[in-house]
């Protein structure tokens, strides 16, 4: 089971981050992990430098750090819990690029948020710095929209199968890793959803071509068979490197499911009112940045419930520590 040693939690005053604190003290617990909270100073805009003249754009941003250093503090005092020791931090500069580059220079293997607000798009839930972490941060990033329920009673591990791309394998890994660690530390049900498709049914079924419709029938029903068989193994297999009593106790559900993915996974996360997907964001390494075309940014764009996004092995992060 996926285990974590460093993770961040970025702590925000205009968030409800008493959610994300709660989850990511007991994740640090039970992993007996280091945590970190960070507090966040953006840039002061230029046209604002100019316009205020009693105190230089330095002492403004001191002002600012020390506000927010005092606001970490308070949060740290409501942590009754002193089995782990917490690091606090103010970062200076872009949001995302400040994250990643903490990220990167403290070797943290999970970063924490809550779901920030964006003025004036009700119905978007994540915001531009949530979006960049999920394209941009080279560990997995957890989303947390606040909920009423003490603990996830349903998480979904969203799954894609690609045989020209070994690394999807190591991905769908990664994600059932993930997914079955939560489950188990919530009491959850684990759904694993799949979507898949005919593709070049349409031709076949066209009046040019010699096929009856029975016989597309059974060539659909035989590449459904085959995604079955391989999301059977695909859990099985990772049961016998994993942990296979967890997976016996979890009994996770398969839900294979004809369609396009960006259509199937959130409209199966409504049906089933899921608390969590786990789902990966980018398919090639060494690009960075670089999302499953559109699949995963539609699947982000329709869901409404918390968000845990992971990269497969060698993901190279397009910011750097470098200024």
């Amino acid at each position: 089971m996926k285990r974590f040693s460093n993770i961040l939690l970025v702590a925000d005053a205009a968030d409800d981050t008493s959610v994300a604190l709660d989850r990511a003290v007991a994740l640090a617990i039970n992993n007996q992990a280091s945590l970190t909270l960070v507090g966040i100073v953006d840039l002061i805009p230029a046209e604002l430098q100019m316009a205020i003249t009693a105190v230089t754009p330095g002492e403004l941003c001191d002002i600012a750090v020390t506000e927010k250093r005092e606001k970490l503090d308070q949060i740290i005092e409501t942590i009754a819990d002193e089995e782990i020791a917490i690091e606090t931090k103010v970062l200076v500069g872009k949001p995302f690029i400040e994250i990643i580059r903490q990220v990167l220079a403290n070797n943290c293997d999970l970063v924490i948020k809550c779901v920030e607000s964006e003025a004036g798009h009700k119905h978007v839930l994540f915001g531009s710095t949530d979006m960049h972490l999920m394209r941009k941060c080279p560990c997995p990033v957890w989303i947390i929209k606040p909920t009423a329920h003490p603990h996830y009673r349903r998480i979904v591990a969203a799954v894609d199968q690609d045989p020209e791309d070994a690394v999807k394998d190591l991905l769908n890994r990664q994600i059932l890793e993930m997914s079955t660690s939560l489950a188990l530390a919530e009491f959850s049900e684990l759904h694993v959803v799949h979507a898949w498709d005919f593709v070049g049914e349409d031709q076949l079924r066209s009046m040019r071509t010699v096929f009856s419709d029975a016989e597309v029938d059974k060539m659909a029903e035989e590449v459904a068979s085959k995604r079955r068989r391989w999301l059977e193994n695909l859990v099985d297999t990772f049961g016998a490197k994993a942990d296979k009593d967890a997976v016996n106790y979890l009994k996770p559900q398969l839900h294979l499911t004809k369609g396009d993915a960006k259509h199937i996974v959130p409209t199966t996360a409504r049906e089933l009112d899921v608390d969590l997907v786990v789902m990966g964001t980018v398919a090639r390494t060494g690009i960075g940045g670089f999302f499953m075309g559109n699949t995963a940014e539609n699947i982000l764009a329709q869901l409404d419930c918390s968000v845990l996004t992971v990269k497969p092995p060698g993901f190279i992060s397009p910011v750097t520590l470098e200024a």
